[in-house]
């Protein structure tokens, strides 16, 4: 006994080992539901406004009926919340509300034959929807499935037209029909929204895309998201890679981002890796080496080089700089720091020649990520001066680089349409979170459309 629990201690330990942590964390709170609710609210309205029945046929003692071409005019959301539910995903409900609708009627009455529009109201509309979100076998963010509930208190009818009174004793058999026709409508209606709809917009959020020529980003996620009563987080692989190579990617060790806010809608929270991952892609692609030629060059009259070799100096000099390993981020409650290393070759151009090497030395220093300032340099060999300063070279060429990428940025894995605004950002040791409210630049509806119109396979 005691050594099958020391075996199945072993199995979950080295599960647990292998577990890969994010590089990159999102948390939606209660506060960002309430923003969304409005949205979800008018786009529910366009849907169940969108609503076909059938025709219905029948006959009732002496009457022959027709109803046919039946519309949605109204559809009154007295009371609609959009909330978390626990280990699911998002519950909608909509509670005690009416729906006003139209539709027209031939009727045969011995030999009378009466057409018109009949005005019939739905009430104590009920619906109860659960929207069950899943990672799907590509990492996206889906909804897998959709349990509703619908139900309508009543219904009535008012008929117009010569004959009207005439006709009220249908009402009762009418409405009944009609309510159940109605109520049979509603949750094919809400799985439509959420399964194909909703599941399209998700769908524009990036999963595995290019960033540029050189690069791409993995943001895939990792596992189901965890929804609690008053968040759903999502963990996602936030790794960079190069696009010629895709499979060599930087391993990640960094520790786990933890959100513990739920003040702002939305947090994001990005580790070391990330940072890491993207700047490790852009070093195996090459682009963080520049070459220098001597009109870019300050020199000193009493630059080492003239002195020790003045026959060279009316010769043209470039200077090569190239990292010698890819940059590290270190992310602490102080702030985000990146060291830098690199290699700087001086050569000679002597006209007709092959060029002279003069020296080479490895220079490396550490700067805020943002704004990267070189500190210090160490002399490996070579010549000690050979410009003005030596770091200058390093902060003129690859340091920008760093720089633009990171001023830059990437897209962050939201849906198109779907911005962050007021951002603050929180250094811990190992990641950083930004705290962010959400802003519609689009209406859902419009969201959705745009989806469809770019990609005519998913049109419905």
């Amino acid at each position: 006994m005691a050594s099958c629990t020391v075996s199945i201690l072993f199995l979950l330990i080295v599960a647990m080992s292998a577990t890969e942590p994010p590089g990159c964390k999102i948390r939606i709170t209660n506060r960002g539901l309430e923003m969304l609710k409005y949205e979800t609210q008018k786009f529910v309205v366009e849907e169940l406004s969108n609503i076909t029945m059938p025709e219905m046929k029948g006959n009732e003692g002496r009457f022959e009926y027709t109803i046919n071409e039946v519309k949605i005019n109204e559809l009154n959301l007295t009371y609609a919340d959009l909330a978390f539910q626990p280990g699911l995903g998002l519950l909608f409900e909509v509670q005690n509300s009416s729906i006003a609708l139209s539709f027209q009627r031939r009727i045969l009455y011995w030999f009378f034959y009466d057409t018109g529009a009949i005005n019939a109201s739905a009430e104590g509309v009920n619906i109860h929807t659960v929207l069950h979100m899943t990672k799907d076998e590509l990492g996206r963010l889906k909804i897998s499935n959709i349990t509703c509930d619908a139900s309508i208190g009543k219904m009535k009818m008012k008929f117009t037209g010569t004959l009207g009174r005439v006709y009220d004793f249908l009402a009762t058999f009418l409405t009944t029909g009609m309510r159940f026709l109605l109520n049979q409508q509603i949750c094919p209606a809400m799985n439509h929204a959420g399964l194909v709809l909703i599941n399209s917009l998700l769908e524009t959020i990036p999963v595995r895309t290019e960033v540029d020529k050189y690069v791409g980003i993995d943001y895939s996620l990792l596992s189901d998201p965890v929804v609690t009563s008053r968040s759903l987080d999502m963990d996602f692989r936030g790794m960079f890679f190069e696009l010629e190579n895709e499979n060599n990617t930087l391993v990640n060790y960094a520790v786990n981002p933890i959100v513990r806010e739920y003040d702002r809608m939305v947090y994001l929270g990005l580790s070391e890796y990330f940072f890491d991952s993207g700047l490790y892609s852009y070093y195996k692609a090459g682009i963080f080496q520049m070459n220098i030629a001597n009109e870019r060059v300050s020199m000193r009259p009493e630059s080492a080089v003239m002195c020790c070799n003045p026959i060279l100096s009316p010769y043209p000099i470039s200077l090569r700089l190239e990292l010698n390993s890819a940059p590290k981020t270190t992310i602490k409650t102080s702030g985000a720091t990146v060291a830098v290393t690199a290699i700087a070759t001086v050569m000679v151009l002597p006209p007709g020649t092959a060029p002279v090497q003069l020296s080479s030395m490895t220079m490396g220093g550490e700067g805020g990520a943002q704004q990267l300032n070189i500190r210090k340099a160490f002399l490996m060999f070579g010549i000690l001066s050979v410009y003005q300063n030596p770091l200058t070279m390093l902060q003129i060429s690859i340091v920008p680089i760093i720089n633009n990428w990171t001023k830059r940025g990437v897209s962050i894995p939201l849906a198109d349409g779907l911005d962050f605004i007021e951002e603050v950002v929180e250094y811990h040791n190992g990641y950083l979170i930004i705290g962010a409210n959400l802003h519609f630049s689009k209406g859902l509806r419009e969201m959705i459309e745009r989806k469809i119109q770019a990609d005519p396979e998913n049109a419905i």
